[in-house]
C-alpha cells in the first residue's frame, strides 16, 4: 500500500533482488555482460552515487540496462530534530529521476544533529509524540522527492526513554500519520524482538503489512557483551550475548521463518538480500539469494486459522 498519493507503476520491482554494493560491483558488470543473472532487481543507495561521476556511475548506467533499480536512501534523518536539508533533497530527487526507481525508501531513525552527520541509524522514541512529528517529516520529505515513500525499521541496542507502545504499533501509526508505505526490514525485527525480548505474536498483530511495499533480509551476528561494550564472536542465546545486526553472515533460519510469516501476510513485494561485511564472492551470493527466493515462491496467504496456528520464532 503507498498512500493515496503515491500510485506508482512499481511492476518492474518484483521478486528477489540485491543489494548492490561497490565490493562485487566488477564481478556482477562482467557476469552480466552477456545476459542478466537470476537477480530480479538491484536496490542502491543514492548517497553512493549522487553528486559523483566517473567509473562507479558508468558502472551504475549499465547495470540499469540490465536490471531494474530500486533506491534506499541512508541521510534523511526522518526521526531528527534539524530542518531536513533541502539541498540534499533537491538532489535526491533530481537523481531518483535519472534511475526511474518506482519508489523510494530511508529509516525511521535520526542520524544528524547540530547540522553533523552521525553515521549511525539511531532510533526514535516509540512514543505518541514522535508520531505526528515523524509524520509531518515524511510528508514534507516526500513532497520535495516527488515519489512515493517508504520507512524501514531499524534495528536498535538502546531506546531513548520510556516506550509508551510496541515497535510494530509505532509502525503502524506512523504509517497511517503519514499516509505512506512500510519498507519492512524483517532481520531488524528480529534482532529487536530478541534483544529486548519483544513479544513477536503482539508485532505480527500491530505491525501494519498493509502497507509493505518492500522487504529487507539480512545476516546478524552473535558477540559478548561485557562491561567495556562488545566482545568477541559468541554462540547464539550465549549468557550475556546479544546479536548486532552486522549483515556480515548469511541470513539465520529464523529470520528466514519470519520472512514467511510476514510474506503470508503481506504477499509477494519485492525482497532484497543486503549484505556489507565479511563480502563473498558473487557466486555464493546467488546462491544465498537463491535460498531467499524459495522461501518467496513457497509462501501462501494464510487463513487466519492457520496463522494462529503457526509456529513460534525461536533460534
Amino acid at each position: 500500500m503507498l498512500g493515496r498519493h503515491e500510485k506508482t507503476d512499481s511492476l518492474s520491482v518484483r521478486g528477489v533482488g540485491l543489494g548492490l554494493r561497490w565490493d562485487f560491483l566488477d564481478e556482477l558488470l562482467e557476469a552480466s555482460a552477456d545476459r542478466p543473472l537470476p537477480i530480479d532487481f538491484l536496490e542502491i543507495s543514492p548517497e553512493n552515487y549522487m553528486r559523483r561521476g566517473g567509473r562507479n556511475r558508468a558502472a551504475l548506467a549499465s547495470l540499469a540496462e540490465r536490471y531494474p533499480i530500486v533506491t534506499h536512501g541512508l541521510a534523511m534523518s526522518l526521526g531528527g530534530c534539524d530542518p531536513l536539508d533541502r539541498v540534499y533533497l533537491r538532489d535526491l530527487a533530481s537523481f531518483l529521476r535519472a534511475t526511474k526507481t518506482p519508489w523510494h525508501s530511508d529509516h525511521l531513525s535520526f542520524s544528524a544533529a547540530g547540522g553533523r552527520s552521525l553515521h549511525e541509524l539511531l532510533p526514535v522514541a516509540r512514543t505518541a509524540s514522535t508520531v505526528q512529528r515523524v509524520a509531518d517529516r515524511i510528508l514534507r520529505a516526500r513532497d520535495a522527492i516527488e515519489l512515493p515513500l517508504a520507512i524501514e525499521n531499524v534495528s536498535a541496542y538502546w531506546h531513548p526513554g520510556r516506550a509508551e507502545m510496541g515497535e510494530g504499533e509505532l509502525m503502524s501509526r506512523v504509517c497511517d500519520a503519514a499516509d505512506c508505505a512500510w519498507m519492512l526490514d524483517v532481520n531488524n525485527a528480529y534482532v529487536n524482538m530478541v534483544n529486548f525480548g519483544l513479544d513477536a505474536e503482539e508485532w505480527m498483530r500491530d505491525a501494519p503489512f498493509e502497507r509493505v511495499v518492500q522487504i529487507h533480509v539480512a545476516g546478524h551476528e552473535w558477540f559478548s557483551l561485557g562491561e567495556e561494550g562488545l566482545g568477541e564472536g559468541s554462540l547464539a542465546h550465549a549468557p550475556g550475548a546479544m546479536i548486532i545486526d552486522t549483515h556480515g553472515a548469511d541470513v539465520a533460519g529464523p529470520v528466514l521463518a519470519l520472512l514467511r510469516r510476514v510474506l503470508e501476510r503481506t504477499g509477494p513485494v519485492p525482497v532484497v538480500l543486503e549484505r556489507d561485511q565479511n563480502m563473498p564472492k558473487l557466486d555464493a551470493l546467488l546462491v544465498e539469494l537463491s535460498r531467499v527466493r524459495k522461501v518467496w515462491e513457497e509462501a501462501r496467504p494464510l487463513c487466519p486459522e492457520e496463522d494462529a496456528a503457526a509456529a513460534e520464532i525461536g533460534e
